[in-house]
């Protein structure tokens, strides 16, 4: 019977802290980094406002273009076009471009009047956003830009009337 306080000791031993202060690794930084509070982003670092998700969940028909169509912006639409645009919808809009080729079925004809008729809102959703094989270009191209391209694009179609 003598084994009996024995194993009680072995027990308080085994259970007990031996030797760990508990409470000083609680202080090492280590353990606390989430505790920081970390310092607050420059304004206008996170929109609060607007911005692709607000956009996604509106209709498009109701997003107005706030680029009025000047010579300058369709400058603007055209120099962005031809930067991000033209290399599947071809330097004529007419979905002919260089990397367009590879695609069956060809891009988009840019210039048809199906595409042309659409309002401003739907085409500017579409390079935005993206739709069938149409990359979305959101995070790309600035949205002044992406305005802009839609001025340039009706350019094209006042374009085709002075041919017509």
């Amino acid at each position: 019977m003598t084994c009996y306080p024995l194993w009680i000791l072995l027990l308080l031993i085994l259970f007990s802290p031996a030797g760990c202060n508990y409470g000083r690794m609680n202080e090492q930084e280590s353990v606390r980094t989430y505790e920081k509070k970390m310092p607050d982003s420059p304004p206008g670092t996170i929109p609060i406002s607007g911005g692709v998700e607000v956009m996604s969940r509106t209709e498009p028909k109701d997003l107005k273009n706030p680029v009025s169509p000047t010579a300058a912006a369709v400058s603007q639409g055209e120099g962005a076009y031809f930067n991000f645009c033209v290399h599947c919808h071809g330097p004529e809009a007419d979905g002919n471009g260089t990397v367009g080729q590879s695609f069956a079925p060809l891009p988009t004809n840019l210039t048809d009047p199906q595409v042309l008729e659409q309002s401003d809102g739907e085409l500017f959703f579409k390079i935005s956003l993206g739709f069938g094989r149409h990359p979305p270009l959101a995070s790309t191209v600035s949205e002044i830009d992406r305005w802009a391209v839609v001025n340039y694009l009706r350019s094209l179609k006042s374009k085709e009337d002075k041919r017509g």
